[in-house]
């Protein structure tokens, strides 16, 4: 099983008697050595249902699912594999009873949040909601409630913020509902505070393996050291280089601490990188080494010296974007390097922020070029898609207040905003729900007689679709239930009833059908839940509707609806992190950029000279995960004139450029020049071969 590794990653496989830490530089053969350890551990004995494998998106849990199952076969399906979050609400399922919190609670979006804290704090301005909504996050990921973040704000702001925070919980309680946050620290609370429920957990994880270890934050640390106990059965895997989360949480403490937490840990480098040229490595060793390091590693290739790394520098961002389609064109039609690597879906453009895209993006299409921006909108976060989810979340938890309201009114069922307010007003005296308040004796007594009438027939609608959804098995059966009830509340008409433009309107509902489909897929088992089958069924069982329904909050997209697709990808450089392409465009590689501002402007509220240097060393780390995405070819591309505002200001090269330390007379580049060129080879070519064809 164990073939085909070399030594460090046989030594962090065959490793299994204790604590573990896999240092794994860039495109070293993480997944292979986690899928790889997972099958050691089964052929040391370890029963698959006692095998955890956590690592950070739904995406890599089911890469890595696929991983495991072709290496291991039947035994994967039995390993958990799934993502934090998803652990964290498997946990919560299971053991929340313990906070009072029944099995069924919902679990809130982005949107509900920012709706409850507008709420909270008595605003209209979402803008200020959503910066409530970032502080409380951090504070939770750093495992602060409401008291402690009162008791440690450093000003009036942040003591606002603790008190919106305190009520935010309470309704979140009230609802039976969580955020995403809750999701990683109510698991903590319950492995912290709760013995049985502890010692419960440990005994069902064997061992613990953590992908991209790097990006936990001080929360999910401690959840880790909660489910191992003291017999420290784990593995982390990581890269100390690539740590770029930071604004997220994310902290390279975790990494100082395991040492100290655990003495007896067994460090192991993987060093060898099996993705990139020598030429593309030493350009990336050359960029971290100012860093300053817990544990020292130098990557290596074994794939030969390679084309050498460009630097391109261009008058503006409209001339950045021509010289990079340029360059795609040149290596296309180009002959220095093998032609199985000129596809569209070779090359990616990457850059620090979103809004950088856009020149590119015409530039693309002026060439006619196909393209994707990575990190689009999620299928999940359109609104044709949350209407359904919000009567999803209702089926299975009644208390869910945002559902409640978001339901009801999509589509619309003759209740006014009027009836709805004061239904929540009658709620809210006698401390019941939206949905227990329907049903309330003394309604009427609130509420007209004809508005009582229609939410009468909300409520029991939903409780007979839930008991409906219960019943529906398999993917037939749930198609078609999906589709009966769209029909009855009219969900199509509503569509196009809402958009002036009815090609909108159509594509809305395509959307709508696409996802019955997925749905009813997944009740018919055909596809593993990315969530890490939380209801603890094999991929192949069929479920009924209600069990799907309960997953959906936890998804972020449909699996691989963007699969081999051949278009070049634009992309933020976070957002890139784990993927790789033959040929990469680092663009707008700037001072102000990339790193982005450092000095003391709004950017830094005035940061400490500390706080400046950590930042620094951040996008110092993003600049090497920029580099390291590259397989064959490296272009590096910065502009003398940037847009600032109105205005076009002068601009300097990264400081990051000089670090690379690249040969200069070797990699200033025009992609301009060079398609010329090929240009003039190809017409001379044609106007050879047509005088051979003469008479």
């Amino acid at each position: 099983m164990s073939t085909g590794l070399n030594n460090a990653q046989l030594e962090a496989v065959n490793f299994v008697s204790g604590p573990c830490l896999v240092l794994a530089g860039a495109g070293s053969g993480k997944t292979r050595v986690i899928t790889h350890k997972i099958g050691r551990l089964i052929e040391a004995g370890l029963e698959p249902r006692r095998i955890a494998a956590i690592t950070f998106t739904n995406k890599a849990a089911a890469e890595m699912r696929e991983r495991a199952k072709q290496l291991i076969g039947r035994a994967a399906k039995d390993v958990l594999i799934c993502t934090f979050h998803a652990l964290g609400v498997r946990i919560m399922r299971e053991d929340g009873a313990v906070l009072g919190l029944k099995p069924q609670f919902s679990i809130m979006d982005a949107d509900d949040v920012t709706s409850i804290l507008k709420d909270c704090g008595g605003t209209t301005d979402a803008a200020t909601a959503r910066q409530w909504q970032w502080t409380i996050s951090l504070w939770k990921n750093m495992g602060l409630n409401a008291e402690q973040a009162a008791a440690q704000a450093p000003d009036d702001n942040a003591r606002v913020i603790a008190r919106i925070m305190g009520l935010y919980q309470e309704r979140l309680t009230a609802y039976q509902s969580v955020d995403f946050d809750d999701l990683i620290g109510m698991p903590l609370k319950l492995l912290a505070d709760h013995p049985e429920v502890r010692e419960r957990w440990q005994a069902k994880m064997g061992h613990v393996l953590v992908d991209e270890y790097q990006d936990t934050n001080a929360t999910q640390y401690e959840v880790l050291k909660h489910l191992v106990g003291d017999r420290a059965r784990f593995t982390a895997v990581g890269d100390d280089d690539q740590s770029i989360y930071g604004w997220r949480g994310a902290t390279l403490d975790n990494l100082k601490r395991l040492p100290v937490d655990f003495p007896q840990l067994n460090v192991i480098k993987l060093e060898q990188n099996y993705r990139s040229t020598s030429a593309i490595l030493r350009a990336a060793n050359n960029v971290i080494q100012p860093n300053p390091k817990l544990f020292p590693k130098t990557l290596f290739s074994e794939l030969g010296e390679g084309e050498p790394v460009r630097v391109v520098d261009s008058v503006n961002e409209e001339h950045e974007a021509d010289r990079a389609i340029a360059r795609i064109q040149s290596i296309r039609f180009g002959h220095s390097l093998e032609s199985k690597h000129r596809e569209f879906k070779d090359f990616a453009i990457l850059y620090r922020a979103n809004h950088m895209a856009r020149p590119f993006e015409h530039a693309l299409r002026r060439a006619n070029i196909p393209y994707k921006v990575s990190g689009g909108q999620s299928f999940f976060d359109k609104a044709e898609i949350k209407d359904l989810c919000a009567w999803f979340r209702l089926w299975i938890n009644n208390d869910d207040d945002p559902a409640f309201l978001r339901a009801i009114t999509s589509p619309k069922r003759g209740i006014g905003h009027q009836s709805l307010g004061q239904l929540g007003t009658f709620a809210t005296q006698y401390k019941l729900s939206l949905f227990e308040a329907l049903f309330a004796g003394s309604l009427p007594s609130a509420v007209n007689a004809r508005a009582v009438t229609g939410l009468h027939e909300f409520g029991r609608y939903i409780n007979d679709l839930a008991f409906r959804a219960r019943q529906t098995v398999g993917k037939d059966a749930a198609l078609a239930l999906l589709l009966e009830w769209l029909k009855e509340i009219g969900y199509e008409s509503h569509l196009y009833e809402g958009e002036d433009n009815e090609k909108v309107a159509s594509a809305r509902w395509t959307n709508v059908l696409e996802f019955c489909d997925w749905m009813a897929g997944r009740c018919g088992g055909e596809i593993e839940d990315a969530t890490g089958a939380l209801t603890g069924t094999q991929a192949t069982e069929t479920k009924n509707l209600l069990e799907v329904a309960q997953t959906i909050s936890l998804i972020s997209t449909l699996s691989d609806r963007e699969k081999d697709q051949n278009v070049v990808t634009l992309s933020t450089l976070h957002a890139s992190k784990g993927l790789e392409w033959p040929h990469v465009m680092l663009v707008g590689v700037n001072e102000g950029l990339l790193p982005f501002k450092l000095g003391d402007d709004d950017t830094t509220g005035g940061a400490s000279q500390e706080g400046i240097l950590l930042r620094l060393q951040e996008e110092r780390r993003l600049m090497y995960v920029g580099i390291t995405r590259a397989q064959r070819s490296l272009a590096v591309s910065w502009t003398r004139r940037r847009k600032k505002g109105r205005e076009t200001v002068a601009a300097l090269p990264s400081r990051f450029i000089a670090e690379m330390r690249l040969d200069e007379n070797t990699t200033k580049e025009d992609p301009r020049e060079k398609l010329k060129a090929l240009r003039a080879e190809f017409a001379q070519r044609a106007a050879a071969a047509a005088a051979e064809i003469k008479p």
